[in-house]
């Protein structure tokens, strides 16, 4: 008999370039009980980007209408774009006992750490080494020299913020890290307090007479 699982917020936060994109992709696809929350963003669209897939793109004058009417779970201002979580789509998830996994960074977290008690989970996500992370970022081919700068620079403040975070994982290889991950919500999801069917099994083991 399956002992019926709450659903939970999973935050996967990093420095851009350390692969958490990739990583919650493959999560995603390896686990159908994974669902990506998809963020709403002023930021105009990259090539291959779909809305609605990859972001919700919105105007900025949409996106503050909606930071007024309190629908965010989270939001932020980041490189003079906003990003936010709108908490209806969330909460649809959670009744299903999905796992939303979280592709934020670490004033989302704190915002959204405020609100959502015990159903979340922090993983935060390290680059090998400083050197790999500028290759990373350079590789990419479509940032300037000036915005690649910006980032480094940004990457080295989001850092200093992993201890608020429940567990690091140093990103090296993809498959490895993905393990990590998964390892973390085996243990995650066994979690008396998870285990909302737990109570009712429990008294149908002990009912055995």
């Amino acid at each position: 008999m399956a002992i019926e699982k709450k659903g939970m917020m999973f935050v996967l936060s990093s420095p851009s370039g350390t692969g958490k994109t990739t990583l919650t992709k493959k999560l995603a696809e390896n686990d159908k009980k994974f669902a990506i929350s998809i963020s709403h963003t002023t930021r105009k669209p990259r090539p291959n980007e779909i809305n609605g897939k990859d972001y919700h793109f919105v105007s900025e004058e949409k996106f503050k209408n909606l930071i007024e009417e309190n629908n965010f779970y989270e939001h932020a201002n980041i490189f003079d774009n906003y990003y936010g979580t709108l908490k209806n789509t969330v909460n649809e998830l959670l009744s299903k006992g999905k796992i939303v996994l979280f592709d934020i960074d670490w004033q989302g977290t704190q915002q959204l750490a405020e609100q959502s008690g015990n159903d979340l989970v922090r993983v935060f996500i390290l680059p090998p080494s400083t050197s790999e992370l500028q290759r990373r970022l350079l590789s990419r081919a479509r940032d300037p020299q000036t915005v690649v700068a910006a980032r480094m620079a940004k990457a080295m403040d989001e850092i200093s913020h992993y201890p608020e975070y429940d567990y690091i994982i140093v990103n090296q290889r993809l498959d490895e890290s993905v393990a990590k991950v998964q390892s973390i919500l085996t243990s995650e999801r066994l979690r008396r307090t998870r285990q909302i069917g737990l109570t009712s099994f429990v008294r149908n083991l002990r009912d055995w007479q």
